[in-house]
């Protein structure tokens, strides 16, 4: 006989269904701002940049606080802290030109996919939809890298050149949420057919 926990608007599970939706929403705004507005405006397609790590830090601070703080979730923590790093430095990096700021919006993805792989693995056994996040996370690094090269190419760059990566990154977590969102509403139905 199996024994199947209630979800509650409390759970772990069921705040990372918000939170994964969250995420995607706020992924999806900034892609819609870079594109419609940024590309035309290299002042918001700069704070548009500075704006995304910023906002994955206080996603980061979010998501730790409500999963038992940041002393128990080292990867969210280091990530929060390099995200703030990050966002001062394409702040920085966007005196010297675009490329300069590419490059550190590469470094951070390839860091920030890692520790998102890192948060995802450690959830697995805990949470549904974690395998999204590990392909985000590792699609996230790999993405760092196309970042790189893509600095060096001489293209003209923009904010919209990390759009797709905003955009992989709100499929995930959308992907993630859905999976949450049908785990939990069986596992209330099961809890309610007993």
């Amino acid at each position: 006989m199996q024994t199947v926990t209630p979800i509650s608007d409390r759970s772990p599970s069921r705040w990372l269904q918000t939170y994964y939706f969250l995420r995607a929403g706020v992924s999806i705004a900034w892609i819609v701002l870079a594109v419609v507005v940024g590309r035309h405006s290299p002042a918001i397609g700069a704070v548009l940049l500075v704006a995304y790590p910023a906002w994955d830090a206080f996603a980061n601070y979010l998501d730790a606080r409500r999963s038992g703080g940041l002393a128990v979730n080292p990867p969210q923590l280091f990530n929060l802290l390099v995200s703030v790093i990050v966002a001062i430095a394409i702040g920085w990096a966007l005196t010297i030109g675009m490329a300069a700021a590419i490059k550190v919006f590469g470094a951070w993805a390839i860091f920030a996919g890692v520790l998102q792989l890192a948060t995802a693995v450690r959830r697995w056994k805990t949470s549904g939809g974690q395998w999204a996040m590990v392909l985000s996370g590792a699609q996230s690094a790999a993405a760092g890298v196309f970042f790189f090269q893509q600095a060096g190419s001489g293209n003209p760059l923009d904010v919209t050149t990390v759009a797709p990566y905003a955009g992989f990154g709100a499929f995930y977590f959308l992907v993630s949420a859905i999976w949450l969102t049908v785990r939990n509403a069986r596992q209330r139905a099961n809890t309610l057919a007993r």
